[in-house]
């Protein structure tokens, strides 16, 4: 689930590329040492810095109040997960194969009932045929054999193996004003560090969070303090408007065949 400090450090990242656009062991976009964070920066390290010639540039939420801009709740949305557990049938023979991972689900159906056993950890092909068989055994017999079983007299058989899936849904969506401010010890510097990274702002429409969700950015205003009180302090705020969603995500299981009977009890499976 993205936040606001997700949005930040999106921007930080952008803003060190676009100051270093050749990696931070190069020389930077203009010629001097940048350093580039979230947060305010304390007065003495910013003195020291600009001293000896640094830039800072910081990222920080600005003093205007965001805005929520839901309205409806979305649908759910999410991509099936194809499982690593595979199974195939062959009259009323059904055999497993493949990896049996945590989080998938088998089932065979036949008789209009069905046997579902959900794989758990150390689990193999053998041992997930093994425990539908105890669960077949108590309505009729079965052979087993390996990951293989036969289920005499049975007609119809079918067999099948889903895998649990990501599912997300937007519960909110807000905006927020998002201030990126340099700190420089010269107007040429402060004119270059800003026209860096508005440049590399400005040709972004979205930018990724860490949840794999989009945040939309644009650009809001800028203002210019050349502080009288610090000589060497040229600061420009670039002021961008970032608007990007909550999302939930749960881990989901699939359906294997609908209303019958789970393992000889009438549920949905």
């Amino acid at each position: 689930m993205a936040d606001l400090a997700d949005v930040e450090a999106a921007l930080v990242g952008l803003a060190t590329t676009a100051l270093y656009p050749d990696g931070q062991t190069a020389t930077s976009a203009v010629g001097v040492d940048c350093r580039i964070y979230r947060g305010w920066p304390t007065p003495a390290a910013l003195d020291a810095d600009l001293r000896t010639g640094k830039v800072n540039v910081t990222v920080c939420p600005d003093s205007a109040p965001g805005q929520t801009l839901t309205r409806y709740t979305s649908e759910w949305f999410g991509t099936p997960t194809i499982p690593a557990l595979s199974v195939s049938v062959a009259g009323n023979t059904v055999d497993f194969s493949g990896t049996a991972d945590v989080g998938q689900v088998a089932g065979i159906l036949f008789a209009n009932r069905t046997f579902v056993y959900r794989t758990v950890a150390g689990d193999t092909p053998s041992t997930v045929a093994a425990n539908l068989a105890v669960f077949i055994r108590a309505r009729q017999v079965v052979q087993l054999s390996g990951a293989t079983l036969t289920i005499p007299g049975a007609s119809n058989v079918v067999a099948r193996v889903v895998a649990d899936s990501s599912v997300a849904q937007e519960v909110r969506r807000q905006s927020h004003d998002v201030r990126i401010t340099c700190w420089c010890p010269t107007p040429s510097l402060r004119d270059s560090a800003v026209a860096a990274i508005d440049s590399a702002l400005a040709s972004r429409v979205f930018i990724a969070l860490p949840d794999s969700s989009q945040a939309h950015i644009a650009y809001k205003n800028t203002t210019v303090f050349d502080q009288s009180q610090n000589a060497s302090l040229y600061r420009r705020d670039l002021i961008y408007t970032a608007e990007y969603p909550t999302i939930l995500s749960v881990s989901a299981p699939a359906m294997l065949f609908g209303d019958l009977a789970l393992n000889a009890i009438d549920v949905s499976v």
